[in-house]
């Protein structure tokens, strides 16, 4: 298929809810994409932290083709190993808990609104979220999100729901009511500019939640399975969370969602009251223990850590040389950059040369390059980076 036909067929036959770019990848290996005119591509951003161990990795698929060779579906009043043992591991790797398995991150953070109402019997059913997060587009988890850009048409939305400014420790206290069930935040806002929630802010919510028997929610979507050098955000914090919600990364490229919660309360759930059709499937339970594996055998969480310490001390030196440039922050390999100019010229500057970063909140970049990224990599990334932002200045 030629490249306007393909072009041609989106806009004919495919609703027009993406602003795309016009590229049409067909191969990608590790952190490298080739589109259809065989150019090869850095992937810096790989789908909005999707792929945390690369595109395609040799464990994902091996583990994607032994499944799909045995079994693909089964519905979930039966029982198979391949969940078994992901939900294990999941609870190994976050806390003791149960999980629940979904298809996405909007449903996540839906099942841990459910939770949260079921577990406050009628009686508490506010939950209180931040300005700049983002937790999904359903209803509920778009209510949730403090971003009226993305509500703008979706009236009335599923009320309950109390947004507050970031890190504010006298907001969070005046908004506080005896109808609260639930605390939920990011702890790394991606899509509202890489905002890193404060250490001594995030153990007072602890302190509270404790207090008033509050659910103390973490949105991991985006910042869970390795992004931020750990393998949940919430584990640079020193506290431990009621809920978490994962999607992006944990699949490998497969779409999975999963809330784990706490054992103490993991019976407000009964039998009938949420379910998910395909969520924890076979095939893509096995592919995110291929995913897990790789992080863990590879030694990803280390060599994040390694490069992500690299990468900030390099665009910490740009930044002096850059004037456009007005802080970075981010932590582990979750990073951005803000500007005091727009970033979309730059994003697409940087495609033209070979490099996918993306810009959010119009004036911040992102990079979120796979955790097993190396030096050579990220000097040939940052090359093109500052070629492009010094053009800009």
């Amino acid at each position: 298929m030629k490249k306007q036909d393909v072009f041609q067929i989106y806009q004919d036959c495919i609703l027009n809810t993406y602003t795309r770019q016009p590229r049409i990848f067909v191969k990608g290996k590790g952190m490298t994409l080739v589109d259809i005119d065989g150019k090869k591509y850095l992937d810096f951003f790989p789908g909005w932290g999707v792929s945390n161990v690369g595109h395609c990795h040799p464990r994902v698929m091996s583990a994607i083709r032994d499944q799909v060779s045995k079994l693909i579906h089964i519905p979930n009043n039966f029982y198979h190993t391949q969940q078994a043992k992901l939900a294990r591991e999941l609870i190994y790797q976050a806390f003791p808990g149960k999980v629940f398995f979904c298809n996405s991150g909007t449903e996540a953070n839906e099942a841990a609104i459910k939770f949260a109402r079921a577990y406050g019997k009628g009686e508490r059913f506010e939950i209180i979220t931040f300005e700049n997060s983002f937790h999904g587009r359903t209803l509920g988890s778009l209510a949730a999100t403090g971003q009226k850009k993305y509500q703008e048409g979706f009236a009335p939305l599923p009320e309950g729901f109390k947004v507050i400014k970031f890190n504010s420790w006298p907001a969070l206290e005046k908004t506080i009511s005896d109808k609260t069930i639930a605390i939920m935040l990011e702890l790394v806002q991606g899509e509202g500019g890489i905002n890193v929630a404060d250490r001594a802010y995030v153990y007072k919510i602890r302190e509270i939640c404790d207090k008033k028997n509050i659910l103390m929610i973490i949105d991991e979507v985006q910042t869970g399975i390795g992004r931020t050098g750990k393998m949940f955000a919430f584990q640079h914090y020193g506290i431990e969370p009621d809920i978490i919600t994962l999607a992006k990364a944990l699949g490998g490229g497969l779409p999975i969602g999963a809330m784990i919660v706490k054992k103490k309360i993991a019976d407000t759930f009964k039998p009938g009251m949420h379910a998910s059709t395909f969520g924890g499937g076979l095939v893509i339970c096995k592919a995110a223990l291929g995913v897990l594996r790789a992080i863990q055998k590879e030694h990803m969480l280390k060599n994040a850590q390694k490069m992500s310490a690299y990468i900030f001390e390099r665009l910490d030196a740009l930044k002096a040389r850059c004037k456009i440039i007005k802080t970075v922050r981010g932590i582990g390999l979750m990073i951005g950059i803000e500007l005091n100019i727009e970033g979309k010229a730059i994003t697409e500057e940087c495609l033209n040369r070979g490099l996918v970063i993306n810009c959010t909140h119009n004036t911040v970049l992102r990079l979120m390059p796979a955790l097993n990224v190396t030096r050579k990599q990220a000097d040939k990334a940052l090359h093109i980076l500052e070629k492009v932002l010094l053009k800009f200045s």
